[in-house]
């Protein structure tokens, strides 16, 4: 039966409509915030996906209108953006710095710092740097390579700390692979009193000491870190969304996802009982 050409018009209007919708889905499908995460950084990222940035990543990503899409790391998180952000195969690490001269940073979406955490009956160290030259503790836990270890350094505690510090890690070897000290371990030591303090970023600590059925408190160390006539070393830090440097518009799809989900955020952020401080930029 010959077809009209009315009839063949309807219907190479409907393929033309169905292969609109098809190009459509793929769009939806490409517009996915692909996330670079570690399996292995609590209490930022885990493999269940219960981290910090885990949950303000989905956070931002639903104040985006997109789908998120984790891709998975076994490493720690120093290796995203070299592994991941700079090979393409995810478009955004959340947790920079946002000096970070690796990416191009977002405006930020919390701003913390160092603090103590000492038992509610333990030391008496205030809001310095010095009180740690002041006080009569002697052993501290502390991550390496950290601002914190440069406190112990300046005020003159890190040699009788040097052995107990490699002792969180059974003595592995820094120097030859990327080792740290777990941040619940940083808490633990504390609470079961084998450390007299912590000095630790509050981001790190907050969950468990905020879990510790030890009391536990944490007092925010002030931002004047500069030890005899060296440069200062800062203690508080804006903390953002890193994206490829030639990225800049999805830079500017971050920016306006972080300030229309900034309740959602902060919400997190007391959740997991982080102290926070306002943002420099």
């Amino acid at each position: 039966m010959k077809m009209s050409s009315t009839a063949r018009r309807a219907l190479l209007g409907a393929a033309a409509l169905a292969a609109g919708l098809t190009a459509a889905d793929g769009a939806a499908a490409a517009e996915k915030l692909r996330v670079c995460a570690s399996k292995i950084e609590a209490p930022y990222s885990t493999a269940k996906g219960d981290g910090l940035e885990n949950r303000i990543a989905e956070i931002v990503a639903k104040a985006m209108g997109r789908e998120i899409e984790f891709v998975w790391s076994d490493r720690a998180a120093i290796y995203l953006v070299r592994d991941g952000l700079d090979k393409k195969l995810c478009d955004v690490v959340f947790g920079v710095d946002a000096d970070d001269e690796r990416v191009r940073a977002t405006r930020p979406y919390f701003r913390t710092g160092y603090v103590y955490v000492t038992k509610q009956d333990g030391p008496k160290l205030g809001h310095s740097w010095r009180d740690v030259e002041a006080t009569d503790a002697t052993r501290f836990a502390v991550r390496f390579q950290t601002p914190a270890e440069l406190i112990l350094k300046a005020a003159g505690k890190y040699e009788e700390n040097v052995s107990y510090g490699l002792s969180l890690v059974n003595f592995e070897d820094k120097r030859n692979k990327y080792t740290q000290v777990a941040a619940d371990r940083l808490v633990s030591e504390v609470a079961n009193g084998d450390a007299d303090a912590a000095i630790a970023f509050a981001s790190d600590v907050a969950r468990y000491v905020k879990a510790s059925s030890t009391p536990l408190r944490m007092s925010m160390i002030d931002d004047d870190f500069q030890p005899g006539s060296s440069a200062k070393i800062p203690l508080h830090f804006d903390q953002a969304i890193g994206v490829r440097k030639d990225d800049e518009a999805l830079a500017k799809a971050l920016d306006e996802a972080i300030e229309k989900a900034k309740p959602e955020i902060d919400r997190a952020l007391a959740d997991e009982g982080v102290p926070t401080l306002p943002p420099n930029a």
